[in-house]
């Protein structure tokens, strides 16, 4: 696993990445508990939250979603009971082995050492970057759900578009009932943010500023879609089992879970399901026509019977509308990156 970004520097020495290296493989959590059992309640509350409406996570027999592993393991919005109220007093950074009262949560002190660390260097900005989960058995509820967490990586100090920082991985093993149930990895960048000015390129004809669009996380349950958009079609992922259809790319069936595949490609035509116009805040490089202000973003309605969120281009932003005729196209929007993009159908 390699995280993205340019090495800054690489001939420069680095003392702060030999302190933060030395956190790699030590505990973030060890024997911690979810707090409630896996339960129906919080399972209806996700599928409801995503659509999911898949028979597997209802009824006698059900089973919860398995993106929903890491859901268990969430410790919530409130303080955990008998936790440090105060981190130093869990070891300090240097001190990795340091006791400290967990309140029964399992809680380690090296994780929270390894982002103050990070903090009192300057590296304060924090962006989640991407995760990946296995599955090795359905969640069912009345399980009750323990894992372990690890520090399993710090990269050393990358540049990237937000700026320089230190890609920060951990792997949480959960368990259910005591068996190994499935592992979530999660990357954060703790970054040091670059000035305004010297993040963004200037158009030479123009004078303006050219932002870039905020780069695709690319991992190995999508990678075939984007091989798709490099070639200008738009693959569907289809059930060998069942034929039914899904997108976005999923490593499962959510009709009857079957974990075998093919794709079929999108004829490209569809229309507005569902859509919004962005304001504010203003962000221009995800503005189709590069010239700022506000642009629609919709939830288009394939004829296949899937739907994809994208830019809607040819008509002005108060144009875009519900059952608004839309035809895929493509549009490039820098040198690296291209992207699916619908346009107004004739007499939309």
């Amino acid at each position: 696993m390699n995280p993205g970004g340019q090495d800054a520097r690489a001939d420069a020495p680095d003392p702060l990445y030999e302190r933060l290296a030395a956190y790699a493989g030590r505990p973030a959590a060890t024997a911690a508990s979810g707090k409630d059992p896996v339960n129906a309640p919080m399972i209806r509350h996700w599928c409801e939250a995503v659509g999911d409406t898949s028979p597997a996570y209802r009824g006698p027999d059900a089973v919860a979603p398995p993106t929903m592993l890491q859901a268990w393991t969430m410790r919530g919005l409130a303080p955990d009971p008998g936790a440090p109220e105060d981190l130093e007093a869990s070891g300090a950074p240097e001190d990795l082995e340091a006791p400290g009262g967990d309140g029964g949560t399992g809680r380690s002190p090296a994780y929270d050492g390894l982002l103050r660390l990070l903090d009192g260097a300057g590296y304060t900005s924090v962006v989640a970057t991407d995760c990946e989960q296995e599955y090795l058995r359905p969640l069912r509820p009345g399980d009750l759900i323990t894992y372990d967490s690890v520090i399993e990586s710090v990269s050393p100090r990358k540049t990237t578009k937000l700026g320089t920082g230190y890609f920060v991985t951990t792997r949480m093993d959960v368990r259910a009932d005591g068996e190994p149930a499935g592992t979530h990895r999660f990357r954060i960048l703790k970054y040091r943010p670059v000035e305004r000015s010297t993040e963004r390129p200037v158009e030479r004809s123009s004078g303006r500023e050219a932002p870039l669009r905020p780069r695709p996380v690319i991992n190995r349950d999508n990678a075939g879609f984007w091989s798709g958009v490099a070639e200008h079609r738009l693959l569907i992922q289809r059930c060998t089992r069942c034929a039914t259809l899904r997108f976005p790319w999923l490593p499962g069936c959510n009709a009857c879970a079957g974990q075998e595949w093919d794709t079929v490609e999108a004829s490209g035509e569809g229309t507005v399901f569902s859509h919004v116009v962005m304001h504010h805040p203003s962000f221009p490089a995800c503005d189709p026509s590069g010239e700022g202000g506000p642009y629609a973003v919709a939830l288009v309605g394939l004829v296949e019977g899937v739907r994809i969120v994208a830019n809607v281009v040819g008509v002005p932003y108060d144009k875009v509308r519900v059952g608004l005729p839309v035809r895929l196209e493509f549009l490039r929007t820098d040198p690296d990156l291209e992207l699916p993009v619908f346009r107004a159908g004739e007499g939309g």
